[in-house]
């Protein structure tokens, strides 16, 4: 399972088995079609190509138009390659769908964050600011940044005011909580980078340590035992 492109619904909460109540992002996952495939006996690589999201042949150009002609695949909105294994397990034409997601597995999604234009490093940074009385006049402001005459320059990557937000974000380990399978709809715990109806790509966690893999699972793991404090551990005979 290479992945998917997926689009932003929207945020909701689910109710688990238990009762607790557990924030949910809804992605839009409609079929995407293999459009190519790349080996690495031609293309130095393994990986397949995915499209998704119907486009108009007036909103098309000719190149692009010619492209999807020669791979005899529907025109589609939205291209994009997912590293893998085994490229020959996938054929030109085919449709993946959000089945390859289980419940209970844990996934990455990448996106493009909300952009908040230029802003301060109180916003930025998350900076406390200056004092607000006894005639303090620092407010929102970041404070010194002179280094005196040696190096006679700001540091590079010195927090500062700047532009914020509207960057490649990659959520890592987030759970699949449900599927409908019908609308192609896709459930994930937590926060999904990005705003409303904006282009989200996911796929399989590759950092998800084993122990987290056995607990969105849903396998009981058993916590190591802390040592009380002051405690000695008996001598060995």
């Amino acid at each position: 399972m290479p992945g998917l492109i997926t689009k932003k619904v929207g945020m909701t909460q689910v109710f688990e088995p238990d009762g607790k109540v557990v924030p949910v992002t809804i992605l839009l996952a409609e079929p995407n079609a293999v459009v190519r495939t790349r080996t690495k006996e031609i293309d130095g690589y393994a990986a397949v190509q995915l499209g998704a999201f119907v486009r108009k042949p007036k909103h098309t150009n000719r190149p692009l138009a010619g492209y999807f002609k020669a791979q005899g695949v529907a025109l589609k909105r939205v291209l994009r390659e997912f590293k893998t294994a085994d490229p020959a397990a996938f054929t030109v034409g085919q449709e993946l769908t959000v089945e390859q997601f289980q419940p209970g597995t844990l996934v990455d999604v990448s996106g493009v964050t909300k952009g908040k234009g230029f802003q301060g490093v109180m916003k930025r940074h998350n900076f406390v600011g200056g004092f607000d009385s006894h005639g303090s006049k620092t407010g929102r402001m970041p404070g010194s940044v002179g280094s005196s005459e040696d190096p006679s320059e700001v540091w590079k990557g010195t927090k500062l005011p700047g532009r914020m937000g509207g960057a490649n974000l990659t959520v890592r380990n987030l759970k699949v909580v449900g599927l409908d399978l019908e609308a192609n709809l896709i459930w994930l715990k937590g926060a999904v980078p990005g705003a409303m109806n904006t282009t989200v790509f996911m796929r399989p966690a590759v950092a998800a340590s084993q122990r987290r893999r056995r607990q969105a699972a849903g396998i009981k793991v058993e916590q190591p035992t802390k040592k009380k404090a002051g405690s000695i551990a008996p001598k060995k005979k």
